[in-house]
C-alpha cells in the first residue's frame, strides 16, 4: 500500500525505482499485488461483519458472518486478478498495434502498479455509507494519473506513440475494472444467490466450527 501511495505522491521517482528493479511477474504478484489485495480484503470483510453492507435494492443493511464475508472476498479476488491479467494482455496487444515490441513483463509491471491506487481505495468499501461506484471512479481516476508516468517509463514506447498508448491503455483498464465492479455490485445486491451460497459453504468448510457463526449477531 505504501508504494501505491508513493505512486500518487511521487510518481516520477517511484516509477524510476520500479523500472530499475526489473522484478519478475511472480515477484510483483507475491510481494505487491497479493499483499495489497489481502489488506483491502481484510478491511472490507471487517466492515461487512461489524458494520454491515447494503443488500437487495440498497434498502437493507445486513451484517455478514465470517464465511459469508470470505465468500464475497473470493469473488473480489477473482475479479481483481482477472482485471490484472486481462488488462496486461490487452495492454501488450495494444502496444503492438502502435508498432511497439513490448514484453509481457513490461505490460504486467505497468498494469499491476498502475492499478495499485485503484485497489487501495477499496479499503473505503468497508464503510456502508461509501458508494462502491464512488471508490471505483476515484480509484480509476488515480490510475489515470499514475499511468501517465508509468507507461512511458516502463513500456518505453516510441515518443509519438506514447500518449495514444497511455490513453487507450487506461480506457481498456477502466472498462475491464468497471465490468468487474459491476459483477461485484450485483453480488453485493444479492443477485447471485446460488453462487453466494456455494462460496459461503466453501469458506465454511475450511473454517473451524467455532468460527462458522462469527461474529455473533447482536
Amino acid at each position: 500500500m505504501i508504494k501505491a501511495v508513493l505512486l500518487v505522491l511521487e510518481p516520477l521517482r517511484t516509477w524510476e525505482r520500479i523500472a530499475l528493479a526489473q522484478r519478475s511477474v511472480l515477484r510483483i504478484l507475491l510481494t505487491y499485488v497479493l499483499p495489497l489485495l489481502l489488506l483491502t480484503s481484510v478491511a472490507e470483510a471487517y466492515g461487512m461483519m461489524f458494520w454491515g453492507d447494503w443488500r437487495g435494492n440498497v434498502v437493507t443493511l445486513k451484517r455478514f458472518s465470517l464465511p459469508e464475508a470470505l465468500g464475497f472476498q473470493f469473488v473480489e479476488w477473482a475479479v481483481n486478478l482477472a482485471t490484472l491479467f486481462l488488462g496486461t494482455k490487452m495492454l501488450k496487444n495494444l502496444g503492438e498495434t502502435f508498432h511497439g515490441r513490448h514484453t509481457y513483463l513490461q505490460a504486467f509491471t505497468a498494469v499491476a502498479y498502475g492499478l495499485g491506487p485503484f485497489w487501495t481505495l477499496h479499503v473505503f468499501d468497508a464503510f456502508p455509507s461509501v458508494n462502491p461506484w464512488a471508490t471505483y471512479g476515484l480509484g480509476i481516476g488515480l490510475t489515470l494519473v499514475v499511468l501517465y508516468h508509468g507507461i512511458p517509463r516502463v513500456m518505453l514506447p516510441d515518443p509519438p506513440q506514447a500518449f495514444g498508448l497511455y490513453i487507450m491503455g487506461w480506457l481498456l483498464l477502466a472498462l475491464t475494472a468497471g465490468l468487474g465492479r459491476f459483477v461485484v455490485w450485483w453480488l453485493q445486491l444479492g443477485r447471485f444467490k446460488e453462487l453466494e451460497a456455494i462460496l459461503t459453504n466453501a469458506a465454511g468448510f475450511v473454517l473451524p466450527a467455532s468460527l462458522q457463526h462469527w461474529p455473533p449477531i447482536q
